[in-house]
C-alpha cells in the first residue's frame, strides 16, 4: 500500500529526469563485458569491468527505487525482488547446469565435489563468501580455477539487491516524517554506506587482499557510489566540450585499466578507483543527451553496442566456464590467439541463444501473468533442478566412495607404503581403482585434524589429544601442514604402545625459532603461534616432539635445507628435557597428483626428486646437532632412483601436490614404527609391533616389524651422523 498523505515524502525538484533511458549506459555495459572477456581470455588479469557493473547496478537500482518512492510513496518489495529473480535466475541456472555437465565430461574426478559445492553456492548467491573462505584456506590455495568463480560478483550484486530496497525505503519513511523529499534523505544515507565501505575496503585490502577481493563489505562502496551518482546526476550540467572530453577520457582509462592496474596492485582498495572513476566520467558525459557526433556518448549509443549491452549479462555468464573448459581440453595455461577467438565466439553464441530462448521465453510467460509470484516461480523453477542435480551427483559420489572404502579393507589389494614389505606382491600388485577416491580425499584428510590446526590468520594455539590421555609417555606433533600429514601414521603407533599423542599444527607455519614470511610478507601470526606452542610444551613437559627436520622447496633453484631456526628450537627443547624426532621433509610435485591420476592414470604421475629435494639427506652434513635430536628419513619409501611416485601400493600418496592423503599416511605406520621406536629409546614399546598385532599378511611370521626385503633406507641418526 502507498503511504498515507501525511507520510509521503515531498516531491523532488522538477529537474529530476524521470527514468530517461540512457542508451549509452547499455553501450557501457557492452564495453565492460568485452573488457572482462578479453582480459580474462588473453591476459588473465583484472579488467575493471566488474567494477563498472557494480557501479551501474547501484546507479540504475537506486534511481529506480527512489522514483518508485516519489511516484507511489512506497517500494513494492515483492514485485522488485520477483522481477530480479525472473531476470537473473533463469540464465544463471542454465549456465550452472551446463557447468555441472561440463565438469562431469571434462574435469578430473578430483574436482567434482568442489564444483558441485561451488555451483550450489553460486545458485544461492553466496559464492563470494565460499571463495573468500577458500582464499584464506592454505590447504585450498593450489586448487584450479573454478568454472563458476566469476559468479562471486553476481553474489555481491544479489546481496546488494536485498539490502538496498530496505535502505531506500527507510530513507523514504524518514523523509516523510521530516517533510523532505526522499533524495535529500537518501543521499546522506547512501553516502554513509559509501564512506564506511570504502574505508573498510582500504583496510581489508591492505590486511587480507585475497579475502578483500570477494568481500561484499569491501565492494559495497562501488554500487553505493553509483547510488550517489543517481541521486545527484540530475543536477549536473557540464558544458558540451567538457562532457565530450570526459566521455573519451573515461573510455580510454577503462580500456587501459587491465594494463595499468592488472595484477600489480592489491585489489580492490585504491586500485579499484581507476575503473570506477572512469565509468563515472562516462556516465557524466551522457547527462546532456546523445552528445556531439564524435562523442563517446554517441559511440556507446550505436545500435551494435546497445545490442551487445542487452546480452552483456549472458556473455559474462558464459565466457568464464567456456574458457576453463577450453584450457582443460587443450592442456594450456592460456589460450592461443586462435583459441581465444574460439572461446569468445562460443561464448557469444551461447550468450545470444540463452538471452533469446531462456530470457525471452520466461519474459513471454510472465508478461501474460502480472502477479509477482509468477515471476518468482519462473526464476526459482530454473534453480531447483540445478540444486537437485548437484545433490544427486554428490550422493552418487558418496556411494562410490563407500564402495572403494570396502575394497580398500584388503591389504593385499591396497597395501600403500606397506607394499615395500613384500617384493613379490609389489611386482604383481593387481590393477585397481586408486584409493582414496580423488573426489573426496581432500576434505576426508583435512577434517581428521581440523580441530587441532590453526588457520593462516590465527594466533591462538589449538590442541588435540589422541591415544591414552593419562599415559606416562607423551609425544607432541607440531609444525606446518608437512608435519601435520604424519598424523595418521603416528596415531596407530601411539595407540598401540599406550602413548599420549598431542597435536598442535598451523598452516604454513614451521616449528622454528626464526621469524617467518608468507607470500613474501612477515608472518607475525606464525611467530605468536610458535611462542604459544613453546609455552604449552613447557607446561606439558612431553617426552618427545615430532617435527620437520628439513624444508623442501619446489621450483627452479630451490634446495632442501635445514633452517637455523629448526636447530635453535631443538636446543630449546633440549633445555626442557624433551627428545626431538626430526623427520625429513617430503617431495613437492609440479602438478596436482589427484588430478594427474584422474587424467593420465597412476603410472604417469611421477616427479623428479631433485625438483624439490636433495638427492642425499641434508642431515648428513649438519653440524652441532643437539644431543636430544634424532633424524628420520623415509624418502626411500616415497622416491626410488630419483623418481617420486604419486601412487604407491594402489593408494594415492598425495591429495594435492605435496600433502599425504590420510590413507597413505596411515599405511606408513607399519614401516615408520621400527624407525620411530629406534629413535625414541625411552618410549615404552610393549606388546609387539603394529604388524604383529594386526596379523599383517605382508609381515613374515616371527618378524619384529622390520621388513624382510624392503628397499634400502637411511635409518635414524643422532648428533654427528652416527646411530643412536
Amino acid at each position: 500500500m502507498p503511504l498515507p498523505a501525511p507520510f509521503r515524502p515531498e516531491p523532488s525538484p522538477a529537474r529530476v529526469e524521470p527514468g530517461r533511458r540512457r542508451s549509452d549506459i547499455e553501450g557501457l555495459r557492452a564495453v565492460a563485458a568485452l573488457l572482462i572477456a578479453v582480459y580474462h581470455i588473453w591476459f588473465g588479469t583484472v579488467s575493471g569491468g566488474v567494477d563498472v557493473f557494480l557501479l551501474l547496478t547501484g546507479f540504475l537500482v537506486t534511481g529506480s527505487l527512489v522514483r518508485s518512492v516519489e511516484r507511489d510513496g512506497r517500494i513494492a518489495f515483492g514485485a522488485f525482488w520477483a522481477r530480479l529473480v525472473e531476470r537473473l535466475f533463469p540464465a544463471g541456472a542454465v549456465v550452472l547446469a551446463a557447468v555441472l555437465a561440463g565438469a562431469y565430461l571434462i574435469l578430473p574426478r578430483s574436482r567434482w565435489t568442489g564444483v558441485i559445492a561451488e555451483v550450489q553456492a553460486s545458485a544461492l548467491y553466496f559464492g563470494n563468501w565460499r571463495l573468500a573462505l577458500d582464499s584464506v584456506d592454505y590447504m585450498a590455495e593450489n586448487a584450479s580455477a573454478s568454472p563458476v568463480q566469476h559468479f562471486w560478483s553476481l553474489a555481491v550484486q544479489g546481496q546488494f539487491y536485498l539490502l538496498w530496497p530496505l535502505l531506500i525505503a527507510a530513507a523514504g519513511l524518514l523523509a516523510a516524517r521530516l517533510g523532505r523529499n526522499v533524495r535529500a534523505v537518501a543521499l546522506p544515507a547512501v553516502g554513509a554506506v559509501l564512506a564506511v565501505s570504502f574505508a573498510y575496503s582500504l583496510w581489508i585490502t591492505a590486511a587480507e587482499p585475497v579475502w578483500a577481493y570477494f568481500d561484499t563489505g569491501a565492494r559495497l562502496w562501488e554500487p553505493a557510489l553509483g547510488g550517489v551518482l543517481a541521486l545527484v546526476v540530475h543536477r549536473v550540467r557540464l558544458p558540451r566540450r567538457l562532457r565530450t572530453a570526459a566521455g573519451w577520457l573515461g573510455l580510454a582509462a577503462l580500456a587501459a585499466c587491465g594494463v595499468v592496474v592488472g595484477d600489480a596492485l592489491p585489489y580492490p582498495g585504491f586500485a579499484s578507483l581507476w575503473p570506477v572513476c572512469a565509468a563515472v566520467l562516462v556516465v557524466l558525459a551522457g547527462t546532456g543527451g546523445d552528445g556531439a557526433p564524435l562523442s563517446a556518448t554517441r559511440l556507446l549509443g550505436l545500435r551494435p553496442l546497445t545490442w551487445l549491452g542487452g546480452h552483456a549479462y549472458t556473455l559474462f555468464l558464459w565466457h568464464w566456464p567456456v574458457l576453463v573448459f577450453h584450457l582443460e581440453v587443450t592442456g594450456q595455461d592460456r589460450p592461443t590467439p586462435a583459441g581465444g577467438l574460439l572461446v569468445l565466439g562460443v561464448s557469444f553464441a551461447a550468450a545470444v541463444a540463452t538471452s533469446r530462448v531462456v530470457d525471452g521465453g520466461v519474459g513471454r510467460l510472465t508478461r501474460t501473468r502480472s502477479a509477482p509470484s509468477w515471476s518468482l516461480a519462473a526464476g526459482v523453477l530454473f534453480v531447483v533442478p540445478v540444486l537437485a542435480a548437484g545433490l544427486l551427483w554428490g550422493g552418487s559420489i558418496e556411494h562410490d566412495r563407500r564402495l572403494r572404502l570396502e575394497l580398500s579393507s584388503d591389504p593385499l589389494a591396497y597395501p600403500g607404503a606397506a607394499v615395500h614389505l613384500d617384493p613379490e606382491l609389489r611386482a604383481n600388485l593387481p590393477a585397481l581403482p586408486v584409493y582414496p577416491d580423488t573426489t573426496t580425499v581432500v576434505r576426508d584428510t583435512i577434517d581428521q585434524t581440523s580441530e587441532c590446526n590453526s588457520l593462516l590468520p590465527d594466533t591462538e594455539m589449538r590442541r588435540c589429544v589422541f591415544g591414552d590421555p593419562g599415559a606416562d609417555y607423551t609425544l607432541v606433533l607440531t609444525g606446518s601442514s608437512h608435519a601435520r600429514h604424519w598424523f595418521q601414521a603416528l596415531r596407530p603407533i601411539a595407540e598401540r604402545h599406550g602413548w599420549r599423542l598431542v597435536v598442535m599444527t598451523k598452516n604454513a607455519c614451521q616449528f622454528s625459532a626464526e621469524p617467518q614470511t608468507y607470500r613474501g610478507e612477515p608472518f607475525a601470526e606464525c611467530t605468536v603461534w610458535n611462542d604459544r606452542v613453546m609455552d604449552e610444551i613447557a607446561t606439558l613437559r612431553p617426552d618427545a616432539v615430532f617435527a620437520l627436520g628439513s624444508l623442501t622447496r619446489a621450483g627452479e633453484g630451490a634446495s632442501e635445507h635445514v633452517p637455523d631456526g629448526f636447530v635453535e628450537r631443538w636446543r630449546q627443547l633440549e633445555d626442557l628435557g624433551a627428545d626431538v624426532v626430526a623427520v625429513r621433509d617430503t617431495p613437492r610435485f609440479g602438478f596436482d597428483v589427484a588430478e594427474c591420476v584422474d587424467r593420465h592414470g597412476a603410472g604417469r604421475c611421477t616427479e623428479d626428486q631433485s625438483r624439490s629435494m636433495a638427492l642425499s639427506s641434508p642431515f648428513e652434513d649438519l653440524e652441532e646437532v643437539p644431543g636430544n635430536t634424532r633424524f628420520l628419513d623415509m624418502t626411500d619409501y616415497l622416491c626410488e632412483e630419483g623418481r617420486c611416485r604419486g601412487v604407491i601400493g594402489n593408494q594415492l600418496v598425495y591429495y594435492d601436490s605435496d600433502h599425504f592423503s590420510y590413507a597413505f599416511s596411515t599405511s606408513l605406520a607399519v614401516v615408520l614404527e621400527p624407525h620411530l621406536l629406534d629413535a625414541l629409546v625411552d618410549a615404552p614399546a610393549d606388546g609387539g609391533s603394529l604388524a604383529e598385532a594386526a596379523g599383517h599378511p605382508l609381515v613374515p611370521v616371527g618378524s619384529s616389524g622390520e621388513e624382510a626385503d624392503g628397499p634400502p633406507r637411511t635409518g635414524p641418526t643422532g648428533s654427528g651422523g652416527e646411530g643412536p
